[in-house]
């Protein structure tokens, strides 16, 4: 099977780890800046980042609205930091005017384990990736305040969840691209390869 082409919002936050962590777990990766990009590919990560910074460049290079429709269309997403909260129906404490993309019927909480110096690293069981916990990296992380009945819950820690899965779309609070693991990155690639 061809390797799928995946797209990495490319506005700010740590794309090239992304872009690496895809190319290895077997797609075709490419940066994605302007609509016309977004038109070309078959999955979409929003990395991590400050959720507030990519909006707004979002609305300057006149993506938010083909994000919208792309993802209400069927595109598969992956969210990882604050990726999650632009994959978020609803943010619990949104900075002024801020938006998202939305996609997954859930609230989150932003910058909910702490300020940048209580970043941490910890072991997280996500349904769906075999071999064992994978090592998450919390950086200023969300967590899901609550879902909806259509959004399963994949992974939690220290009581919160902190992935999430709904149809298509993937949200992680932590940052799996930045550990050499790159199991997430091929779930995503697998839920991409069953939607073509």
């Amino acid at each position: 099977m061809s390797n799928p082409v995946i797209g990495v919002l490319a506005l700010q936050g740590d794309v090239r780890e992304h872009l690496a962590a895809l190319a290895s777990a077997g797609a075709d990766a490419r940066q994605v800046r302007r609509p016309e990009e977004l038109a070309e590919v078959e999955g979409l990560v929003i990395p991590g980042g400050e959720s507030t910074t990519i909006y707004k460049l979002a609305r300057v290079f006149g993506l938010l609205e083909p994000l919208r429709a792309r993802v209400r269309a069927g595109l598969p997403a992956y969210g990882s930091c604050a990726g999650m909260i632009m994959l978020a129906d609803k943010i619990l404490d949104p900075r002024s005017g801020q938006e998202t993309i939305g996609g997954i019927d859930m609230i989150v909480r932003r910058n909910a384990f702490g300020r940048q110096n209580e970043s941490f690293e910890a072991a997280v069981e996500v349904t769906g990736v075999d071999g064992g916990p994978v090592e998450g990296v919390f950086i200023r992380a969300p967590w899901v305040e609550s879902t909806g009945a259509a959004t399963e819950i994949i992974a939690a820690y220290a009581g919160h969840p902190v992935a999430v899965r709904q149809g298509n779309l993937l949200a992680t609070a932590f940052h799996p691209e930045l550990t050499g693991d790159h199991r997430v990155h091929e779930l995503f690639v697998q839920m991409v390869r069953a939607a073509a």
